[in-house]
């Protein structure tokens, strides 16, 4: 097994260094086709996020939506082997940067940064887009329990110069702590559900859930501003990477320190909510995100 994946990634990485970037991202449409339209894997799932997202759509309109999302997931597979290939000028060619301007002036400030975002576009296409035109990127994940496999798909994955910090690991805090001091950025990806202990109840689209609370605990510790981030595919067919200002969270600071963890974790559900309303096609409505906390 372990060779014949190794043989099959090696091949990914291959084919997309020929094809063009179209037909990359159309080769993974089979995911969605096998997935949505043939053995409606999660199907119900999406439709119910849908509805408590949006009760006011339509069923044609959640389903719609719904199935394109689960394409999006397979054209963003169809490029993911790409990412050892990728280097400036094809950055240069494919990617719209929004925003770049907010990534300095968290830079200037010398502390670090956070950068907050959700599985929405091809994130791991932009994140090595960023490391390709210089930034330090620090990606907080989850580890596979099968090491070859972890080596390989991280590997892949990390080909652009992104580094990956355990979520869970033993070193997590500090390693986290030493980005800061190298005045990198620090991707918190907070869209997906958390229970306890590491997740506090907030509400998201109206509805209550559990989110991961790492995030809030060390921008209220450290102080380091906390920047969103966002990717989405356009309709000019380049990807687009979006750096918003810095968040004000000072209206969620209160005297009481866990309740200002819960008031910073709602504040960036909020600001995730609001993304995906930009681009609601694009999110990963695949996740339990609304399981009872």
């Amino acid at each position: 097994m372990k060779l014949l994946v190794s043989f099959l990634a090696k091949l990914g990485i291959f084919l997309s260094s020929i094809l063009p970037r179209r037909i990359q991202r159309l080769s993974g449409s089979w995911i969605g086709f096998l997935w949505w339209d043939i053995f409606g894997f999660r199907k119900k799932i999406v439709l119910n996020n849908l509805e408590i997202a949006f009760p006011e759509w339509t069923v044609a309109e959640r389903k719609k939506v719904g199935r394109e999302s689960v394409y999006q997931l397979g054209y963003n597979f169809g490029e993911f082997f790409f990412i050892p290939n990728m280097d400036r000028q094809w950055v240069d060619k494919n990617v719209v940067f929004d925003g770049l301007e907010n990534y300095e002036k968290a830079v200037a400030m010398g502390k670090g940064f956070f950068y907050l975002t959700l599985h929405l576009g091809n994130g791991d296409l932009a994140a090595n887009a960023l490391s390709v035109i210089g930034q330090d990127i620090n990606i907080i994940t989850k580890r596979f329990k099968t090491q070859w496999f972890d080596d390989l798909w991280f590997s892949i994955r990390g080909a652009g110069g992104v580094k990956y910090i355990d979520a869970h690991g033993p070193t997590n805090a500090f390693d986290i702590l030493k980005a800061l001091k190298r005045n990198s950025g620090l991707v918190f990806v907070l869209d997906q559900y958390m229970g306890k202990p590491f997740g506090v109840a907030t509400s998201f689209f109206g509805k209550r859930t559990g989110t991961a609370y790492g995030l809030a605990l060390f921008a209220q510790k450290t102080k380091a501003p906390v920047l969103p981030i966002y990717t989405y595919e356009g309709a000019d067919g380049k990807v687009h990477v979006v750096i918003e200002p810095a968040m004000d969270l000072s209206p969620s600071i209160v005297e009481d320190k866990d309740q200002s963890i819960v008031n910073l974790t709602q504040s960036f559900n909020d600001k995730l909510e609001s993304i995906i309303r930009k681009h609601p096609e694009q999110w990963m409505w695949v996740h339990r995100r609304w399981k009872d906390f």
